[in-house]
């Protein structure tokens, strides 16, 4: 499962995958063992995780949560698991600091970190082949893909509309 498909809604707990559009919004299901599906209107404010970034003081001035997760996938995996909502805020920060050590420390707050390791603990738990597509960089090979087929799809339509 891609970042793409995974969501966070604002006012309810958890991570979503979301499943697909209707009219008035879109059908996701929560990413944990119940597997409960919802209908979240338009009006509510959803995050895909693909377009999750955490601030940084550098000149791009932001981190994709994807690189994030990677480099907690590949440095922290098993020590994240200390981690908890209880653990001190100079441990939580001082984690941040040791992944993205440039995060511009007045716009990331502790309740962010708190919110990226749990969403790093049930993206683990529940759809683990998330974090094996980021290790091999298999996300990246199918968004170019997608945006391939993007492009030719648009090409063809550029095509028939100046032959008509």
């Amino acid at each position: 499962m891609d970042l793409k498909k995974i969501a966070a809604i604002s006012g309810k707990p958890g991570l979503f995958k979301v499943v697909k559009p209707t009219r008035s919004g879109v059908i996701v299901e929560s990413l944990d063992k119940k597997k409960r599906k919802v209908v979240v209107g338009a009006t509510s404010r959803m995050s895909v995780l693909k377009e999750v970034s955490i601030y940084t003081t550098d000149q791009e001035g932001s981190v994709p949560l994807a690189d994030v997760i990677l480099k907690i996938y590949q440095d922290f995996n098993e020590d994240i698991q200390k981690l908890n909502s209880k653990t001190s805020s100079a441990d939580l920060m001082a984690f941040l600091k040791s992944i993205v050590p440039d995060y511009d420390e007045e716009k990331v707050y502790v309740s962010d970190v708190k919110k990226l390791i749990s969403w790093y603990k049930l993206i683990g738990e529940n759809a683990p082949e998330t974090l094996e597509e980021l290790a091999n960089g298999t996300h990246e090979e199918e968004e170019e893909k997608e945006t391939k087929t993007e492009a030719k799809a648009d090409e063809k339509e550029e095509t028939e509309k100046k032959e008509s």
